[in-house]
């Protein structure tokens, strides 16, 4: 895994497909944006934005650049600004003709010198990814591109192996950058610092130390306008076939031999072989209330907002270890958290009281803290136990380094041509193999309120454990 700033990075030309889009106006321009800022862009760059409608002239797709600038970036400063603006065109292209976008993208490569390199951001819907790869295998944008694929890789097993056919037919796996933002984060990373780096912990990751896992997503926010996205998709394949098993696969691989793209893949890919396919019957799903409400969806829709779930690893480690992975919109808090939850000494020799097993959280925000739960003796006479929260705020512990958010991590990676945080073809192919019981046999999908923990089945699922709540 790479560390530190960069070395002088080649000539880049970045082309973004969707460049109109929600995830470019939140993400992708503040990244650029914080990467020139900090320095970190190539010394000679054009970014090409693209797709079917033209938003007009470049200048008026400057404009429309810069209204998420400056809503999405704390304070940006002028001259950067202006500067990033200036590197910036439009070019439309559809999966039927991109005829145009090729002549641009060769005319800007031209321009930048012959060591230039191309990176190509697909943020398309699932449905358009694979004619679009096909276009840009035919106008030969492919030929030593690197290639950025947004989630979900297919909607399920079937149509993520065409996928992967398609991709295959125009791309070498060496080119191929399947992102998931959530390995970006600072905080996620720090799992594997936290466990291998320290000899307290490592040992007492395993089974006979352990009796649950915890991998907890939920979020206050509603589909935010994003009615037709969640319609086609739904919290499963947007949260779960992604992002919380990429989060189990950290948890639980075992020691790597090196940080480095192939070691670290590797140990990943072998948690996704060990995984039990998903038993329905341990899924619950959920609808906030509302949900039917929103602007693009059916009046009697059926998709789920909010996944519960129960999975295990078959490993020596994690044999007979549930890992309980929670998501979901309209819940009652924002987190993200992981959760190891130690087996309890016999307490009877304290009392009858009930205490709560240890507990170390890691908190997995753009702040990561590091949370640990002991038992110690309550000050007085007695012999009793009284419970102790230790926490850790990474943040405050190192204020000179300011952490890349999960994006600004994940182009510079790319432009590195550093693969250690995005997702193998094999580990897609292995998790979809997964879910797929899940999505032959959907559960009911139960209605919940608005602000609260979902439905009752999914507090009830880890039993005789139970959630670790926020501020319990």
């Amino acid at each position: 895994m790479t560390t530190g700033r960069q070395d002088r990075l080649q000539p880049h030309v970045f082309v973004l497909f969707g460049a109109t889009g929600d995830l470019a106006k939140r993400k992708l321009y503040p990244g650029l944006y914080h990467l020139a800022a900090a320095g970190r862009l190539p010394g000679d760059y054009a970014v090409i934005g693209s797709g079917r409608h033209s938003p007009g002239s470049d200048d008026e797709f400057r404009d429309q650049v810069r209204c998420p600038l400056e809503q999405f970036v704390d304070e940006p400063d002028g001259d950067v600004v202006r500067d990033l603006l200036g590197h910036m065109s439009f070019q439309t292209a559809s999966a039927d003709d991109g005829a145009d976008l090729a002549a641009a993208v060769m005319a800007a490569r031209d321009r930048l010198g012959g060591d230039a390199r191309t990176l190509i951001y697909l943020s398309v819907p699932p449905t358009a990814m694979k004619s679009m790869v096909g276009m840009l295998g035919r106008e030969q944008l492919t030929q030593g591109a690197r290639v950025v694929i947004e989630k979900p890789f297919g909607t399920d097993l079937e149509s993520s192996r065409e996928l992967d056919a398609a991709i295959k037919e125009v791309l070498d796996e060496q080119q191929v950058y399947r992102i998931d933002h959530f390995l970006g984060k600072e905080a996620v990373q720090n799992i594997l610092a936290l466990r291998f780096a320290n000899g307290l912990i490592e040992p007492a990751w395993h089974r006979g130390y352990l009796e649950s896992v915890q991998i907890d997503v939920p979020e206050t926010l509603t589909i935010e306008g994003r009615g037709g996205f969640y319609e086609s998709t739904g919290c499963f394949r947007d949260m779960i076939s992604t992002h919380l098993c990429q989060v189990l696969g950290f948890v639980a691989m075992e020691p790597p031999v090196h940080l480095d793209a192939s070691s670290l893949r590797n140990e990943k890919a072998k948690v996704f072989a060990a995984m039990r396919p998903l038993d329905p019957q341990r899924v619950v799903f959920g609808q906030y209330d509302g949900y039917r409400d929103e602007d693009g969806v059916e009046q009697n829709s059926s998709v789920e907002t909010f996944v519960a779930l129960e999975a295990f690893v078959d490993t020596e480690r994690w044999q007979g270890v549930p890992f309980y992975l929670r998501t979901g919109k309209a819940l009652a808090a924002t987190r993200r958290t992981v959760t190891l939850t130690f087996r309890a000494p016999p307490m009877g020799r304290f009392g009858e009281n009930r205490y709560g097993p240890n507990q170390l959280a890691l908190e997995l925000s753009d702040s990561p803290e590091v949370e640990v739960s002991l038992n110690a003796k309550r000050p007085g006479p007695e012999l009793a136990l009284l419970p102790l929260r230790l926490r850790l705020d990474l943040a405050d512990e190192d204020t000179d380094d300011t952490p890349l958010e999960a994006y600004e991590r994940l182009l510079l990676d790319v432009m590195r041509g550093d693969q250690t945080l995005f997702t193998r073809a094999d580990e897609v192919d292995r998790l979809w193999q997964v879910c797929q019981p899940v999505l032959d046999s959907p559960p009911e999908v139960v209605p919940y309120p608005q602000g609260s923990w979902g439905p009752d089945a999914a507090l009830r699922l880890p039993d005789p454990h139970r959630w670790r709540l926020p501020d319990d």
